[in-house]
């Protein structure tokens, strides 16, 4: 197949043209669009209630004048002149109005008219004539071909001297009215066009003062180094939205320096803690080559070296074990186990050490947890032989597990051993902590077992506590939660 037919790569997907704005544009944009609207429809509805009003009144002025003609026709008598001097002055004594009137007869016959009313205003302009009480409602409109514009209204009227019916013409010229309408409107349409830029501007000037207090949290953020992690935000003088923001910063600096303070330490302990073997290993190398020696010297030597080189692998395996705990993924699916079965081979495994010791191990209770088989063993493991190691000759030592309604179980592991001081309690649990002289009289503890134990946990979900009284012993407590 030629590359012409090859399947061409898909472009690169674009951001919507919006999405790319600043947030003080979008809120200004919102801002403008939403009193854009609102004056183009409150513009609308003045104009519409102006309009409406205008034409109510007209509409009520031709009413009140047919009901006007129809009492002049049925007072008046038969002399024409007079009607149509009636007719005349009333239509003409409305200076500021162009007002129309036309009266015919029952064969379409004009009688009397306002002067001038036949040139714009012809007989068949208007409508059929309306027996209606509610004459406002057939009012109609026209636009002349000179462009003016015209309210009609026609009805029947009844004069005193004749027994037929009248037919009533009446006009309104509403030109005036038209070009007033239009004015309101240009000056509405100005009025939005104004009121939407001086919306844009205070838009922008709010949006902006409303932002500072974001740009403040910002660079009180960016002020704040890895070594002033000390420095806090603080929680006190933002705004409602911010402070909870803020808060979060602080509760996340807060992790970030104890993390940082943490890996410090960790990191010390742990050269300290490859220095003295490596540093062991270096001085019996040097004394061993400094002179000439048998070969039983050379090997005694190389026994110590060994036993260098295991404490360096202990405890390598041991923080590789503990990165391994700390990755959420390292915990496999979590299956039901028996706890009084894996505490029973964990004691059994170390029945020969504390037989060697004179430490009575027992085993008792029995709970289903949910854990990591080979997790669960490991943890029981590492608080056994951190009791084993303290507890002296003739102590015991018990592994109980029970059921709780809190927790799906707990295994309780208590020995009789030298206890911990009040000012260790709280860092026990610490990455290469070992509390110092009394807990120190075994060097070939690293200081990882318990932080094993702890992260183990958490992995679970579940918790360790610890109690212990110097001289008296220790008891620490397993939590597992239910499923």
């Amino acid at each position: 197949m030629s590359s012409k037919n090859a399947e061409q790569p898909a472009p690169p997907r674009r951001r919507f043209f919006f999405a790319r704005w600043s947030i003080v544009a979008r809120l200004t944009a919102l801002y403008t669009v939403l009193a854009f609207t609102i004056l183009v429809l409150a513009a609308g509805f003045l104009h519409w209630t102006l309009a409406v009003n205008l034409h109510r009144e007209d509409a009520q002025f031709l009413a009140d004048k047919v009901h006007l003609l129809r009492t002049i026709l049925s007072e008046t008598s038969g002399n024409a002149t007079d009607l149509t001097e009636e007719v005349r002055w009333e239509t003409a004594s409305l200076h500021f109005t162009r007002y129309y009137a036309r009266i015919l007869d029952q064969t379409g016959r004009t009688l009397i008219e306002s002067p001038g009313m036949s040139k714009v205003l012809p007989v068949g302009a208007f409508a059929a004539p309306s027996r209606a009480l509610r004459l406002e409602t057939h009012v109609t409109a026209l636009t002349s071909a000179h462009g003016q514009t015209f309210m009609l209204l026609a009805a029947f009227g009844r004069s005193a001297s004749a027994k037929s019916m009248r037919q009533i013409q009446v006009a309104l010229d509403v030109s005036s009215e038209e070009v007033f309408l239009q004015r309101y409107r240009r000056d509405l349409a100005w009025a939005v066009l104004v009121g939407a830029l001086f919306s844009a501007a205070a838009g922008a000037f709010i949006a902006r003062r409303g932002m500072r207090p974001l740009a403040d949290l910002a660079a009180a953020t960016d002020r704040i180094s890895a070594s002033q992690l000390h420095e806090r935000v603080g929680g006190e003088g933002w705004p409602t939205e911010l402070t909870s923001l803020a808060k979060a910063f602080d509760r996340m600096l807060d992790r970030l320096e104890d993390s940082f303070r943490r890996l410090t330490q960790f990191s010390g302990d742990l050269a300290h803690e490859l220095r003295t073997p490596i540093n062991n290993l270096r001085g019996e190398a040097g004394v061993a080559l400094s002179q000439s020696r048998s070969p039983e010297e050379y090997r005694r030597t190389l026994e110590s070296s060994l036993e260098e080189y295991a404490r360096i692998s202990r405890l390598i395996d041991n923080l590789l074990f503990l990165a391994r705990t700390d990755d959420p993924t390292a915990i496999g699916k979590l299956t039901p186990c028996e706890a009084r079965q894996a505490a029973e081979s964990v004691c059994d495994f170390y029945a020969a050490m504390a037989e060697d010791r004179n430490v009575h191990i027992q085993c008792m209770g029995q709970a289903t947890v949910y854990a990591d088989p080979v997790l669960l063993r490991q943890t029981i493991s590492n608080l056994l032989s951190n009791a084993l190691n303290y507890t002296l000759a003739g102590g015991n030592i018990s592994v109980e597990v029970r059921n709780l309604e809190s927790f799906a179980a707990e295994v309780v592991v208590k020995d009789t051993g030298s206890g911990i001081a009040p000012e260790h309690l709280r860092h026990i649990f610490d990455r290469l902590y070992r509390a110092d002289p009394a807990r120190s009289r075994h060097p070939e503890g690293a200081g990882l077992g318990l932080a094993i134990v702890q992260s183990i946990m958490v992995r679970h979900g579940g918790s360790v506590t610890v109690e212990s009284t110097l001289g008296k012993g220790s008891c620490f407590t397993l939590r597992f939660p239910p499923t």
